[in-house]
């Protein structure tokens, strides 16, 4: 495994590279979704044949623009008349430092045990027709950005759409026409996207979303954290992501005066966190309670955090699948029953399939929705 330090040095030399090949130097920033550059990749990267790495610019939450990074696959063949419909699949969570995303770079980051199914995912998905985009997330590929915002729903959405409009970019197989779908945090990130895509890119023609297992509703459990509060047992690796979480609200809003929260180590490990990938933040903070990292309750920052990384649960204007595993030990099942219910409550379009498997995984009977669901909504007539 590559350590952080030379991790950071190899994405900053690509980074650099890239921008003197292209012509662009982040004072040069093009509009969001404007393509700095695109490599086509080696047959077998990511286990496809026909995948590029592709870096573009977006914004973050502030509205301040900055360089990302993604991958896109196509279709073995011609086009389709129109064009290759685009599936922007997000990817789920993988750390929070420079490097740790996988897609533009697969070789660079530590192997989370979700990425090899989500490859096989995209590979599904690339063989039934369709172009799928995959973004690194702000922070998490070739730039560093500073701490990838983790569970940010604005700039994921950005990140995801500002793909789509810099892919299109580089292949003129691809059409205007777009969905989503993701595992984890990508279920969030693609439901972020959903929601944004109306008002950020009307260009674009949005059909719908599958999320598989989605972080839905922590942040109404976070007010309720503090020193005094015992950790909860059977939730794998909560802390690792509390961590995360704080690392990317402090990095977006020093105003909140995050460490404040924080007991000495808790300070250090989220400032670690803001350089780590997954598997490093899960080690640091292996065997840590709330009281060995909280100076002070969460409650304050209630309002903050539902601002950060609340989704959404009325506005959408495309249908909506969830695939929810109810033995879920990372977004357990009264979180996805609570999003369920939200949605509903609303009046939002939604499909649900339940499975008994682990985080992310998805049943032949969820595969078989998932299917059913994409084809459904890309051959329904356009709605704009």
């Amino acid at each position: 495994m590559l350590k952080t330090p030379i991790r950071a040095a190899v994405v900053a030399a690509l980074a650099a590279s890239a921008f003197t090949a292209a012509g662009f130097t982040p004072a040069m920033a093009e509009p969001p979704g404007s393509l700095i550059a695109a490599q086509a990749e080696p047959a077998g990267w990511h286990g496809l044949t026909k995948g590029s790495s592709v870096e573009y610019w977006t914004i973050d939450s502030a509205g301040v623009q900055r360089p990302a990074s993604g991958a896109m696959f196509l279709p073995e063949g011609d086009a389709p008349a129109g064009g290759w419909p685009i599936l922007a699949y997000a990817h789920g969570s993988s750390g929070s430092g420079p490097g740790c995303g996988g897609q533009a770079d697969p070789d660079l980051a530590p192997l989370p045990l979700h990425r090899a199914s989500e490859d096989r995912l995209i590979k599904r998905f690339v063989d039934q027709g369709y172009a799928v985009v995959t973004p690194d997330y702000l922070g998490l590929g070739r730039f560093d950005t500073g701490p990838h915002p983790y569970l940010e729903v604005r700039s994921e959405a950005t990140a995801t759409i500002d793909l789509v409009r810099a892919a299109r970019a580089a292949s003129p197989a691809l059409s205007r026409t777009w969905s989503a779908a993701g595992t984890s945090q990508g279920g969030h990130a693609a439901l972020s996207a959903a929601h944004a895509q109306a008002e950020y890119a009307p260009e674009l023609d949005f059909r719908g979303t599958a999320a598989i297992d989605a972080a839905s509703d922590v942040e109404k459990i976070l007010p309720f954290l503090g020193p005094d509060v015992p950790s909860v047992p059977g939730l794998s690796g909560t802390t690792s992501f509390i961590v995360s979480i704080l690392a990317g609200l402090r990095a977006t809003h020093p105003e909140l005066d995050v460490d404040s929260y924080l007991t000495e180590r808790g300070k250090a490990l989220v400032d670690d966190a803001g350089t780590q990938c997954l598997d490093e933040i899960l080690a640091a903070t292996k065997g840590v309670t709330t009281a060995d990292f909280l100076a002070r309750p969460l409650a304050p920052l209630r309002d903050p955090l539902a601002a950060y990384m609340m989704l959404p649960t009325s506005g959408y204007d495309a249908p909506i699948l969830l695939t929810m595993n109810i033995t879920d030990t990372i977004v357990p099942s009264p979180l996805h029953a609570a999003l369920v219910a939200q949605l509903a409550a609303n009046g939002v379009d939604q499909q649900v399939v339940t499975g008994t498997g682990q985080h992310g995984s998805v049943s032949s009977e969820q595969l078989a929705a998932i299917d059913g669901f994409l084809a459904r909504v890309n051959t329904a007539p356009t709605q704009r």
